[in-house]
């Protein structure tokens, strides 16, 4: 044999033991993994749940501390009632972003 001969052999064995060697680490990282995922999932979804009894809160909360439509609040000053129609009528715009703004992510 000739040296190219051998140093051709030297590197396929090398390459061989080295891809060896990353498929049984990745294996092992996957295997750990798997182990683990139950508990991930498990705990996402405890994440998940938490913030939607909040938004369900808050979204309660909100619509029980509006005025049930807009006359129900009225002074005798006509630009505080003006101006408490303009500040329903951002809120409600606000809310409209809101919902597309949440539809968009």
């Amino acid at each position: 044999m000739t040296n190219s001969d051998y140093l051709f052999k030297a590197v396929i064995k090398k390459v061989s033991e080295k891809v060896n060697e990353v498929l049984i680490e990745k294996f092992e990282e996957a295997a750990n993994i798997a182990k683990d995922a139950p508990d991930i999932i498990k705990k996402e979804f405890d994440i998940l749940k938490e913030s939607i009894i909040e938004e369900a809160a808050r979204m309660e909360y909100e619509m029980n501390s509006k005025p049930r439509n807009k006359k129900s609040k009225t002074y005798q000053d006509p630009k505080i009632n003006k101006a408490l129609e303009e500040i329903i009528e951002i809120q409600a715009r606000i809310e409209r972003l809101d919902k597309k703004m949440n539809n968009f992510i």
